[in-house]
């Protein structure tokens, strides 16, 4: 019965192009009037110039003129207008159908690739580009593993640049917004000579007020705090009939507060939910005097687990003393209630201090064919410091006292990519006018990348900056873990420093051939190679945990403790327990002693051939039906880095995806046009980020891994409707179901590890945890935080069959009109749009906690260009009723941990339901729960503005 949608959605197909056929032949007389016939819009999706509806590929293309009347300014506004396309602004990763990339390790290979001017990108928010920039923006959806191939698994987004013009044209906009945002574009273009053209374009962003008040005194807001700049120039030469060439280089720099990409990284967290599993999505009650834990508050746990610093929450706790606190709202979170206000001690910061594009295109005009050769790359510099931890998730707690040692809490992080890669195509493609038509290609691609990150301590904290007591640690000699010298710290609590090379080569080719008038079949393939080799270098430091110092409580004594070589911490290769050497990896870990950095090396190759079949029938030229079979391919990966320690599990394998298709691409009348896609996947060792424990006992790590999913499958139904009723009307629908599916694999839910809350599928029952045996290696861990307590006591892995992909919402719909008035003066365009997107989960698991809900969206402007085409006026409201969207699925987290058995006894005085700790005292500390916290990754808020637009000829 699963099929069923599916089975009557390709029912559908066929039936409409049918009738669809019929209709045409039937047709006699005159077609409606020229001024209202839909344009043809002309795509380059396969390597040569052909119109949009004779592509056999599901494609949603955005002119400059479409975006302008739309108002899509952004890429997150194209997702509300490009079936199955899911994007997170603060990560800025993109979803497409249910497959995206869920990490920003940069070793690990996006699923759509992004390509500007066919060099390969890697900032997907250049997409949503200005359309002085921007000729128009094709994203190509399901697999391109012929034409296309590297991180072209889900689809790919093609950005065209306006071209250089043998006219001379100049142009000038500038723009004015809420939140005091300000934009300043120009552009010129034309001939240098008969053979020689060039183009030079600039811009200016900057917004002063975020969007998000911060509530600690002397904070700036945050929330698209931006100050950028932007300038490209471009030059054209027709060397003679054969040869010409286009070159373009462009620079870029971002100086801005709290906005762009990666500034809301740590989302929104309002409340803390009860974390028994009898009352699911039950916010706890607000905290007031002798109840500290409360929904509208912050993690009060004194050592979470899986840390290794003291938590600046537990200051709320009203455990500790001589507490100090930032804002004047106290312990009370005032994200709590609201998005757009956060009590955040350590402000983001993004830069982009520099980043250079160079695309170049030649093109030989041979009898028959053409020779295209593509080459150009990317450098760039990123960098983005904030709180940790991140979002509105750092209680604002300066400083506080516990027993004999005084903690300064506050943490933040450091995080950089610098990055550069360059690629090289050599196109050969046919351009006779006979049956058959082709095109062969190699690709080369190069990069190299460090990506370091790391925390800085509060400088007060001295403990950071000396070696651990008796000048010794415990770092470099596992499995012994002999005392050596230790080096010196330098305030940072984790420091972790990556360094890859990844070397990319593919050749490629594809044949269609017209067997008939109306039928024509096409057949391609390619071979990918890639490597990926490189070094992580790691340090991490413990202070004022008692499972640093043998059980010693910090209200006693607190010192710092080197983990970097203790081998059930940090993966040392000794072939003891668990800490094999794993695939991928080189050899053993090295520790340095000079600096206290544990080293090791990467080494990896995949290869895959993918390709595609289709056949396209066309019985009239308003009717393009087609069916297509398309195979795809992702390179496995490391996950080094951020999120991570040397881990244990670093390698990944490769992904693969079988995709079957059958669109049909209709002009019903010059005024109505449909093109609609029925899909299937079927995914293999699906790759997917999730936390897991490193390691055991009280100093195991939580770290991300890459899992690969082993079989998982996406099936669903897209429409995209454009209908012209009457001359200056214009109608767009679009709507998509997406329904996916994991088939088989296992994960452990560290939001629920015990398997316990609704919808959990552990792989074992409580019963068969506690009797133990052989069968169990792997699995029934013993929670040290519900020891004792029913149920309690085991972690376990838990089925993933049945829940959805993360951040793929079940249903889309998008509908947007727009009317225009011709006056003698020039013409009035008015646009209202209208978009509704179905909830979505934010990982593996289909739970409460992981769940956005449904929102939509109402935005409105209004566009004045005078009778000469020299003056343009546009004003705009995006999100009309100030309503909270979500742009990707909540993630969530467990509140547990530890608190030192010095405060028992206040700890027992507690209320009930404050914390639910363990009855089982161990390592001098108790273990408890608080509840769970749950984080969302939001849209702005309402929006409006103004521009100004002057041609100059």
């Amino acid at each position: 019965m699963q099929f069923k949608p599916y089975l009557m959605a390709t029912s559908a197909l066929l039936a409409a192009s049918l009738s669809g056929t019929a209709m045409a032949q039937a047709r006699t007389g005159t077609t409606a009037a020229a001024a209202n016939t839909i344009e043809e819009l002309v795509v380059t999706a396969e390597k040569r110039e052909q119109n949009l509806q004779d592509v056999p590929v599901a494609i949603s293309a955005f002119t400059d003129k479409t975006r302008d009347v739309v108002g899509i300014q952004s890429i997150q506004d194209m997702t509300n207008f490009t079936p199955g396309l899911q994007y997170s602004t603060s990560t800025d990763r993109i979803t497409l159908r249910g497959l995206g990339r869920l990490t920003n390790v940069l070793s690990a290979d996006a699923s759509v690739a992004n390509y500007s001017d066919g060099v390969y990108e890697t900032f997907a928010v250049r997409a949503g580009a200005s359309t002085l920039f921007l000729d128009r923006v094709e994203v190509l959806r399901g697999p391109q593993g012929t034409l296309y191939g590297r991180n072209a698994i889900a689809g790919a987004i093609n950005e065209v640049s306006k071209r250089p013009t043998k006219d001379w044209y100049a142009e000038v906009r500038g723009a004015y917004a809420n939140y005091n945002h300000s934009n300043l574009e120009f552009a010129v273009s034309g001939p240098l000579s008969d053979k020689v053209q060039f183009r030079l374009a600039g811009q200016w962003e900057d917004q002063r007020d975020g969007w998000i008040k911060n509530t600690t005194p002397g904070r700036p807001s945050e929330g698209g705090v931006i100050n950028t700049s932007f300038l490209e120039a471009q030059i054209s030469v027709q060397f003679n009939d054969k040869l010409e060439m286009w070159s373009k280089i462009n620079y870029n720099t971002w100086q801005n507060g709290a906005g762009g990409p990666g500034a809301q990284s740590g989302g929104w967290s309002p409340n803390i939910y009860n974390a028994d599993p009898t009352h699911p999505n039950q916010v706890l009650p607000d905290i007031s005097p002798g109840h500290p834990n409360g929904g509208n508050g912050f993690n009060i746990i004194e050592f979470p687990q899986f840390a290794t610093a003291i938590n600046e929450g537990f200051g709320c706790s009203g455990l500790p003393t001589n507490v100090v606190l930032l804002s004047p709202s106290g312990c009370v979170n005032t994200a709590h209630d609201n998005p757009w206000q956060k009590p955040d001690p350590v402000p983001y910061r993004v830069r982009l201090p520099n980043a250079y594009t160079v695309a170049s295109e030649w093109t030989y005009h041979a009898p028959g064919f053409d020779v295209k050769y593509i080459t150009g790359g990317v450098h760039y510099y990123y960098h983005l410091t904030g709180s940790v931890p991140n979002g509105t998730r750092q209680a604002p707690v300066d400083s506080f006292t516990s027993g004999a040692t005084q903690f300064f809490p506050i943490e933040s992080f450091d995080y950089q990519e610098h990055n550069g890669f360059w690629s090289h195509e050599l196109n050969l493609v046919s351009t006779t006018q006979g049956p058959l038509q082709w095109i062969a290609g190699f690709y080369y691609f190069k990069q190299h990348y460090t990506q370091p990150v790391l925390t800085e301590e509060d400088a007060r904290q001295t403990q950071f900056n000396i070696s651990p007591p008796f000048g010794v640690c415990l770092s470099g000699a596992a499995p012994n873990l002999q005392s050596i010298t230790c080096p010196t710290g330098i305030g940072r609590r984790f420091d972790n420093r990556p360094d890859v090379h990844d070397t990319s080569y593919a050749t490629y080719g594809q044949l269609s051939y017209k067997v008939l008038p109306t039928l024509t079949l096409t057949g391609g393939l390619r071979y990918s190679h890639d490597r990926k080799d490189g070094t992580e270098s790691v340090r991490l430091l413990c202070f004022g945990l008692p499972a640093c110092l043998g059980g010693l409580p910090p209200e006693i004594f607190a010192a710092p403790l080197d983990l970097t070589g203790v081998n059930t911490v940090v993966a040392a290769g000794t072939g003891v327990g668990i800490d094999q050497i794993p695939q991928g990896v080189s050899g053993p870990t090295v520790f340095d002693p000079a600096t206290g950095f544990a080293n090791r090396h990467y080494d990896a190759s995949w290869q895959a051939v993918t390709g595609t079949a289709k056949a396209e029938w066309q019985p009239d030229p308003d009717t393009n039906l087609y069916a297509s079979y398309s195979r795809g391919y992702r390179s496995g990966g490391f996950n080094i880095g951020i999120f991570t320690v040397l881990s244990f599990l670093p390698f990944s394998n490769k992904e693969t995806v079988d995709a079957y298709e059958i669109g049909l691409k209709k002009n019903w009348s010059n005024t109505l046009q449909t093109n609609m896609a029925a899909y299937y996947y079927s995914y293999n060792n699906l790759q997917i980020p999730i936390l897991v424990i490193q390691g055991s006992g009280p100093l195991a790590q939580a770290t991300t891994s890459f899992k690969n999913i082993p079989k998982s499958r996406s099936a669903g139904f897209e429409l995209e409707t454009l209908w012209q009723p009457i001359e200056n009307l214009q109608v767009i629908l679009n709507y998509s179901y997406n329904n996916t599916r994991i088939e088989r694999g296992t994960a452990e839910d560290l939001t629920d590890p015990d398997a316990l809350q609704p919808g959990s599928k552990p792989v074992h029952t409580l019963a068969q945890c506690a009797a133990g045996g052989a069968a169990l290696v792997g699995d029934c861990v013993a929670d040290p935080n519900t020891l004792g307590l029913p149920n309690g006591g085991f972690q376990r892995i838990q089925d993933l069959s049945g829940n959805d992909l993360p951040n793929a919402p079940r249903n889309k719909i998008a509908v947007a009109a727009n009317y225009t008035w011709r006056l003698n003066s020039g013409s009035i365009t008015g646009n209202v749009s209208w978009s509704w997107r179905d909830k979505a989960y934010g990982t593996l698991f289909t739970r409460w906690y992981n769940e956005a809900p449904s929102w939509d969206q109402w935005d409105a402007r209004a566009l004045w260009k005078d009778s000469n085409d020299k003056y343009e006026v546009i004003a705009y409201i995006k999100n009309i009723f100030n309503k909270t969207g979500y742009d990707q699925g909540a993630t969530s987290e467990l509140l547990n941990g530890a608190v030192s058995a010095v405060y028992a006894a206040q700890v027992a005085a507690l209320p009930a339901g404050q914390l639910t700790c363990s009855p089982v005292v161990a390592g001098g500390v108790l273990n408890c729960v608080q509840g769970i916290r749950k984080t969302f990754f939001t849209t702005p808020p309402r929006t409006y503005g103004i521009e100004f637009r002057y041609k100059f000829f």
